[in-house]
């Protein structure tokens, strides 16, 4: 058997001798012009710029980041997509180390010292694997999960070899279409033939979405305890703890997971989060300088980084510090998307620590200058800009950010969190209010598009409804409806690939944001059902039909 001919290769190497040898060892197996990466950073600009069919890491790869590493960012971002193959070369310690519990693992692991044969025996292997999946892949890619589904079940059959991956994917296609217990039967049927540690995570995964805590939580003490290196097991456990009211205890759970993988950015940030959350000070400042530190040399940097920096460093009456990490940000990141928002929510925080009524007015008005750029910042840091204006008596400031809070609330737990956080304050009225007048929005929104559907104008529900969705874009219901009109024109006017992208769209949207909304499954059928009708298929046209009046 060959390997597939003209494939697009990425090397990622530090080392230039090994590069070298890499370079030999591929022509001879007949892939000829690699390109290389000598760190993850370039490796992560060159995979931004064009496809790959296949990348070969290297697992140490210097500047405190891994292989590893490198292919958790590419995965869960998105910049790669699940048919290229991703083969680690590595030693055999790091293998040990990480093979038994990763969630995302590699198609392959190559150990040193490796040869020209056995490279390619190796890659033969990854691409006859991905050839089995490719046509699920393609469906997922066409936004088609239902179909991915089905062509899951089917490749059960011809691949018995791949059974136990198909069955995850299928878990995961369930778990994305609101299907969570179908999700979790499969992980349950998987881990009763064997104890496989990302089948116990997932479903932990499941159980938190039910919020069932108390199953979740001795389900993943179990799993940690059996493997201690399992990095994302200790960081839904710290979820769950956070969730049931132990701030302290899901500090110390994540900081294990840290200690053990110290170098990710985001776990950084968010044990930075939960210190402060936990009063636990020392602990944020540190955890939140070695953020904005490390943020300098990832492509996921945030200037939010700063803005916890400055929280912690203002909790510890440290105003000086707190002044030169906003410098910091206005050298270094005011030019980021978010750059000078933060530095007014920056610069907010430290004029309420001063209790300075006007220059903290100011800077809340030029922080609250459009509403569309208060929303880029993160529910957590909304709230707390919420917090301080009820504190220092900005009501009028405070009743802009609340409305704005609740119209574009991400989930049921942001909008609990804060009622609470105004009901501590006494505004528990205020909060009510607030509430239904959105609530009495929405209802306006989505019935005004609900009626021009019904009168047959789906032009005119498109409309309303995309509207709706810009003012509400982090509502879940708005965002359901929106996909639901745009689904409705397909339906009646044929096929439209701008809209049928958006349909996508929000309802993807609307799942990050409500998971176990029992509606989801519904509309992704509904799409799936229009797709089938319009021959929208992986490589294929549509087929023409006729508009229906």
């Amino acid at each position: 058997m060959l390997l597939p001919q003209g494939l697009q290769v990425l090397v990622v190497e530090s080392q230039s001798s090994m590069r070298a040898q890499l370079r030999n060892m591929l022509a001879s197996i007949g892939i000829d012009s690699p390109q290389f990466a000598v760190s993850a950073s370039m490796a992560m600009r060159r995979l931004r710029a064009q496809p790959f069919d296949l990348i070969l890491s290297e697992y140490d790869l210097g500047e405190g980041q891994d292989g590893q590493h490198l292919l958790e960012d590419l995965r869960q971002h998105g910049i790669i997509p699940p048919d290229t193959v991703f083969v680690m070369i590595t030693g055999e310690r790091n293998y040990e180390r990480v093979i038994s519990a990763c969630e995302l693992v590699p198609n392959d692991y190559i150990l040193k010292p490796l040869t020209a044969e056995s490279l390619r025996v190796r890659l033969l292997r990854a691409f006859e694997k991905r050839d089995a999946f490719l046509p699920v892949w393609q469906l997922m890619k066409l936004g088609d999960p239902v179909g991915a589904l089905v062509a899951c079940r089917e490749a059960r059959d011809r691949h018995p070899q791949y059974l136990v991956d198909f069955m995850r994917l299928q878990a995961e296609l369930h778990a994305q279409i609101g299907q969570i217990d179908e999700a979790a039967a499969l992980y349950r049927e998987i881990l009763a033939a064997r104890p496989i540690p990302w089948a116990s995570l997932g479903l932990a995964r499941m159980l938190v979405m039910r919020e069932a805590w108390v199953e979740a939580e001795h389900l993943l003490a179990d799993l940690v305890s059996r493997h201690p290196r399992f990095i994302e097991a200790h960081e839904l456990l710290a979820r769950v703890q956070e969730e049931t009211g132990r701030p302290a205890e899901a500090c110390e759970t994540l900081q294990r997971a840290t200690e053990l993988s110290p170098y990710r950015l985001p776990r950084l940030r968010r044990l930075g989060e939960l210190a402060l959350q936990a009063g636990e000070l020392d602990r944020a400042e540190r955890s939140l300088t070695e953020a904005v530190r490390r943020g300098g040399y990832s492509e996921f940097r945030d200037p939010e980084d700063h803005v916890r920096l400055v929280q912690a460093q203002l909790a510890r009456e440290r105003p000086d510090e707190a002044l030169a990490t906003l410098a910091d940000l206005e050298r270094n990141l005011v030019r980021h998307p978010k750059g000078e928002l933060c530095l007014a929510v920056g610069n907010a925080l430290v004029e309420g620590h001063r209790n300075d009524a006007e220059g903290l007015r100011g800077a809340m008005v030029r922080a609250l200058a459009s509403p569309e750029r208060i929303r880029e910042l993160s529910p957590g840091l909304r709230r707390d800009l919420l917090e301080l204006c009820y504190d220092r008596k900005l009501e009028t400031e405070g009743r802009q950010l609340l409305a704005d809070l609740m119209r574009t609330h991400g989930d049921d737990r942001s909008l609990a969190r804060t009622r609470a956080a105004l009901e501590a304050r006494g505004f528990e009225n205020l909060s009510a209010e607030v509430e239904q007048q959105v609530q009495a929005e929405v209802r306006t929104l989505v019935g005004a598009g609900a009626e021009k559907a019904r009168s047959g104008d789906y032009d005119g529900a498109v409309a309303e409804m995309m509207n709706a969705a810009r003012k509400m874009p982090g509502n879940p219901h708005v965002l359901f409806n929106a996909a639901l009109a745009l689904l409705r024109h397909i339906e009646h006017r044929g096929w439209n690939e701008a809209f049928a992208a958006q349909a996508r769209s929000l309802i993807e949207r609307t799942q990050r944001l409500a998971p176990t909304n029992p509606r989801l499954a519904a509309i992704t059928e509904f799409r799936h059902e229009l797709m089938k009708r319009y021959g929208i298929r992986p490589e294929r046209t549509p087929i023409p039909r006729t508009r229906r009046a």
